[in-house]
């Protein structure tokens, strides 16, 4: 006796995919992530450095004042 697989047998992948939601709510949180480093750098800059960067203290504490998601 032989045995074959119908050919109408399907088999589904089983490995989970994260949902594209999950890589949007992923992509932002490491966004966020990065923005937050990158205040704490410029929040350690001297004057001088801040002017070698050509950024003011105006520049700077305006970009120090936005909240982490924007």
């Amino acid at each position: 006796m032989e045995r074959t697989l119908s050919s109408d047998l399907q088999f589904k992948n089983t490995t989970a995919q994260p949902s594209s939601f999950v890589l949007r709510v992923l992509a932002n949180v490491s966004l966020w992530q990065r923005r937050i480093a990158s205040r704490h750098q410029l929040a350690r800059l001297d004057s001088r450095l801040l002017s070698d960067a050509g950024i003011s203290e105006a520049q700077r504490f305006e970009e120090l004042s936005k909240p982490f998601w924007r």
